[in-house]
């Protein structure tokens, strides 16, 4: 005949104790490490949506198709077909006019971030020459950019003014 030994009741809170301890510990890690992610991504996304902006809110009419295309490289999505809709529609004023627009972010920030989506908020100043105005026009205007990760490269997914 055998007896059976149970363990202390003591024994049995230490080893919950431990069980939630080590819950808690990995769910802070896992905690950290999404966070840092976010971070990451923020950081990234930001740094890319300089160049985007340039590309995608400037122009030459002297090359219009190929200040588009740059453009193209940088979005992504739907909002890929929207860019190639609306620079098309822009291109026989552009030409008309002979439309210059260089576009310059002055400051920006990141608005929202996780590690497959960061939404950036940029200042953009908008030089523009053309054969309706004299010298050069600034327009100053504020973009919200949802980026967006594609194979490693951070690109434009949705545009907003604000």
């Amino acid at each position: 005949m055998t007896t059976k030994h149970r363990p202390s009741r003591g024994v049995l809170v230490l080893a919950l104790a431990v069980v939630v301890a080590g819950g808690l510990a990995i769910g802070a890690w896992t905690a950290a490490q999404r966070t840092e992610r976010a971070e990451r991504a923020g950081r990234d996304a930001l740094s890319a949506a300089a160049a985007a902006t340039q590309a995608i809110f400037s122009y030459d009419y002297r090359r219009f198709d190929a200040s588009v295309a740059n453009g193209g490289h940088f979005v992504t999505g739907g909002f890929a077909k929207e860019y190639a809709e609306t620079t098309a529609s822009l291109k026989a004023a552009a030409i008309k006019e002979q439309a210059v627009v260089r576009a310059e972010v002055s400051a920006g920030g990141v608005v929202s971030a996780a590690p497959d989506r960061v939404e950036i908020l940029l200042y953009v100043n908008q030089y523009r020459r053309n054969a309706n105005i004299d010298g050069e026009k600034v327009d100053q205007n504020r973009v919200v950019l949802t980026m967006v990760p594609v194979k490693g490269d951070w690109k434009v997914a949705a545009a907003a003014a604000i």
